[in-house]
């Protein structure tokens, strides 16, 4: 990749737009009517909170630098998550289509997270699209996931919520462009690192870790406050709290070296290895930490959780033991073993979505496989409808159901 300044500045002005929890267009089932309600009818599970839960990244089956189509898992209508799989339903949400809520097995799954999502609506973010968070906002740009929440349940046997919510509270996408631009912008010989940037240091500031804490107990409490004004008992349903996945490996682990600009012109990982070291020592624990606290916080009695920080480790972005679909030895993602050979994260993709069918609100994001690895996840978490909590790893192969096979102890 060049080190140009007009590719640089390009480069840095599209990462901008990276979101995690926000760092085509998003899907799921239409929803039949029903008039059930509390404690009767079929059962259902809601998705509440951010991109790692929404479906963010899930139309793609690995990564391929060769083309799209050898990893393009669902097509253009991957997010369409409207009535008639024509558009979605809140612009650049991207409810996937391959999302984790969909468990099948007699459970119907409902879809309300948003990539890009905080704990807190937002009107319109810095590029005018609507973010409704765990909250009850009600206004002309539309509702809070709280909200449509306690509308959802009114009329569905909802048994179970589950939340991924608090990365983009703590700035994730900010912090992941600014250690790719430090990457891209200076040598192995003198690198600058973002584990010592103030993006950085800030959202991981003591005092900046314990108002976000708060802020995600209070979206927890807002899950309950909904469902009681439902007239649910806590007793009566559970929310299934999951934390967040390592996306790149520590710096023996990748398959790249960090001399030049390989790592990502290539592998579209442009992390120094010190930075990557950090993000996974310190960045992700603090906000795992912060996601199990809060649930502490909160006071619910009914929260069990998925913890799913090492459910992709072997299948990250750039790691070792995994490749692009062209560098696998396979001819695309619906080859015999695709699965265990090529990455469940999605690239860091910068000025080549310009004229491709890729989003760079996808950087980052567990892709079709990984999010189907996030379903066979829940779907054991909700355990017939008796849900535990665990922790979520993955094993080799396809199960019945097409998703890659994994295990919650």
């Amino acid at each position: 990749m060049s080190r140009s300044g007009s590719l640089v500045r390009s480069v840095i002005a599209a990462l901008s737009t990276l979101g995690i929890a926000s760092l085509g267009l998003a899907a799921g089932p239409a929803v039949p009517a029903h008039a059930d309600g509390p404690g009767s009818g079929t059962p259902w599970v809601v998705s509440v909170g951010d991109s790692y839960i929404s479906g963010e990244a899930g139309r793609w089956a690995g990564n391929s630098n060769s083309s799209e189509s050898l990893v393009d898992a669902g097509g253009a209508a991957t997010y369409f998550d409207n009535a008639t799989h024509t558009a979605e339903t809140i612009n650049r949400c991207h409810r996937s289509s391959s999302a984790e809520i969909y468990l099948g097995g007699g459970v119907n799954g409902m879809n309300l997270a948003c990539s890009g999502a905080t704990t807190a609506t937002v009107a319109s973010d810095s590029n005018g699209y609507f973010k409704p968070g765990i909250d009850f906002y009600n206004g002309s740009a539309g509702q809070g996931q709280a909200l449509m929440l306690q509308s959802f349940a009114a009329t569905h046997n909802v048994k179970a919520v589950a939340i991924s919510i608090g990365g983009n509270d703590f700035n994730f996408a900010s912090i992941v462009t600014d250690c790719v631009e430090d990457f891209l912008t200076s040598s192995s010989l003198w690198p600058d690192y973002c584990s010592d940037d103030s993006v950085t240091t800030k959202a991981m500031a003591s005092s900046n870790v314990a108002s976000v804490t708060t802020k995600i107990a209070t979206a927890y409490q807002n899950i309950r406050t909904a469902m009681r004004n439902d007239g649910y008992a806590d007793s009566a349903w559970t929310l299934i709290v999951q934390n967040y996945p390592s996306p790149i490996p520590s710096s023996s682990g990748f398959r790249y070296s960090q001399s030049g600009f390989t790592r990502q012109s290539t592998g579209g990982c442009g992390f120094w290895n010190n930075d990557a070291d950090y993000a996974n020592s310190t960045i992700l624990p603090t906000i795992n930490n912060a996601v199990t606290n809060a649930a502490a916080q909160s006071g619910l009695t009914n929260i069990k959780t998925m913890n799913i920080a090492g459910a992709f480790n072997g299948r990250r972005l750039c790691e070792s033991g995994v490749n692009l679909v062209e560098n696998a030895g396979i001819s695309n993602w619906t080859s015999a073993g695709a699965v265990d050979k090529t990455e469940w994260i999605n690239q860091i993709r910068t000025v080549s979505t310009a004229t491709s069918n890729y989003y760079i609100q996808e950087d980052l994001h567990p892709n079709h496989w990984g999010q189907l690895a996030l379903r066979s996840c829940l779907r054991q978490a909700y355990n017939g409808g008796t849900p535990k909590s665990g922790s979520c790893t993955h094993g080799t192969g396809l199960n019945s159901a097409g998703e890659p096979n994994m295990t919650l102890n």
